[in-house]
């Protein structure tokens, strides 16, 4: 599994693989991409851990709303992420950063 932080009020775009754009037709499927119930806060701002299965190599992501504004004051349209991150490297993060788990239903994991 390959994995990465996104923050609250983005979303999944477009996905590739190996052979390029996730097609639906050729995978017969969409790509196994979930949002895990753990969160870093930075800064005051959300970043929801994301995991996706191994032949994902780049994933785009976008704003939920039509704008978003960096701090430059420049609107961010999409943003490709092109470095996954292993789970080594997740846990070398949440050990760096200020992290809390969010759980959702805990009843239901029971």
């Amino acid at each position: 599994m390959k994995y990465f932080f996104l923050s609250d009020g983005w979303t999944v775009g477009r996905v590739w693989a190996s052979d390029g754009l996730w097609q639906m037709a050729a995978w017969r499927r969409q790509p196994d991409i979930q949002r895990m119930n753990i969160c870093l806060v930075e800064q005051d701002e959300v970043l929801w851990l994301y995991q996706v299965e191994d032949v994902v190599l780049t994933v785009e992501v976008k704003p939920t709303t039509q704008l978003q504004v960096s701090k430059s004051g420049q609107a961010i349209g999409q943003v490709v992420l092109k470095r996954l991150m292993s789970a080594e490297q997740v846990i070398e993060r949440l050990g760096t950063a200020s992290a809390r788990c969010h759980l959702q239903d805990i009843k239901s994991m029971v």
